[in-house]
């Protein structure tokens, strides 16, 4: 079973327009990134108890908090970015979900991975091995997305990662898309991670293009994934990140018109899947 939900900041930033049109796609879970072009971790208090009040009112579940965590560099201050972590553990606890998508850091400036990593990958372990004992503690999980220019942008550092910080608290983030646009194998990137996944964003993308495509129609092999995920059983979450105007470090675009659209492609790619989502 696939529960369906949403970026809903690439539909609009305003939050009551975000709620109007994922109600009539059907779509009742948010991740929740922004509101009010704000990253969810910079809220005030008072803005994050509106937001919840707003989703109690319509019926609205958050799928996770879709945290930057882990997008900054590796040889950047620890401790700041940890009480960013705090933040997100907190707004867990306000809104009632476990889950917190994480990354796993940017190389120092001037260097990919591939030169950074055998001064660097240790670093990267150990801050993702503590924040998972704290999510551990708290009854928390982490979702690793394999996102552009990380340590974790390629299945085999994404294998590594969970190799070297083996926890249930620890999950995987499957991206069709961001594997395309990075030039490895989507699925490479599924056969050699679906064992840690436990979560989907679903956007697809053809190399070269500025901007994403609706699942089943670039080469993200989603038909593919979604087939074998439907024979594994896959009982978790979809969450809809469709960038179908354009998209970056910080978030995507599709808008309010084009946002049923996804949707409702990536439906049709898990009916003929033989599966099924809510």
């Amino acid at each position: 079973m696939f529960t369906l939900s949403a970026f809903a900041d690439e539909i609009s930033p305003d939050p009551n327009e975000q709620i109007a049109v994922l109600q009539k796609c059907g779509v009742r879970h948010i991740e929740f990134r922004s509101i009010l072009r704000t990253n969810v971790l910079d809220l005030s208090d008072l803005q994050v108890q509106e937001f919840k009040s707003l989703l109690t009112r319509h019926g609205f579940g958050l799928s996770a908090i879709g945290s930057p965590v882990g997008k900054v560099r590796i040889d950047q201050p620890f401790e700041p970015h940890l009480k960013r972590f705090e933040r997100a553990m907190e707004l867990c606890r306000v809104f009632g979900t476990p889950n917190i998508r994480v990354f796993s850091y940017y190389p120092p400036v001037g260097k990919e991975w591939d030169q950074a990593e055998a001064t660097h990958q240790q670093a990267v372990f150990d801050r993702l091995a503590t924040k998972v004992r704290l999510a551990e503690k708290a009854g928390l999980r982490l979702l690793h997305e394999n996102e552009h220019r990380i340590y974790g942008d390629s299945p085999e550092r994404v294998q590594r990662i969970f190799a070297r910080v083996p926890s249930p608290a620890l999950r995987g983030v499957y991206d069709a898309a961001n594997y395309v646009f990075c030039g490895y194998d989507p699925m490479q990137g599924w056969e050699t991670t679906k064992e840690v996944t436990a979560h989907l964003h679903i956007k697809d993308w053809i190399a070269g293009e500025q901007h994403g495509c609706l699942a089943g129609t670039g080469q993200g092999h989603w038909p593919d994934v979604i087939t074998d995920a439907v024979s594994r059983k896959y009982d978790g979450l979809a969450t809809l990140e469709p960038h179908l105007l354009g998209g970056g470090p910080t978030g995507g675009v599709t808008g309010p018109e084009l946002f049923p659209q996804a949707v409702a492609a990536f439906k049709a790619v898990v009916e003929r899947a033989g599966g099924q989502y809510q």
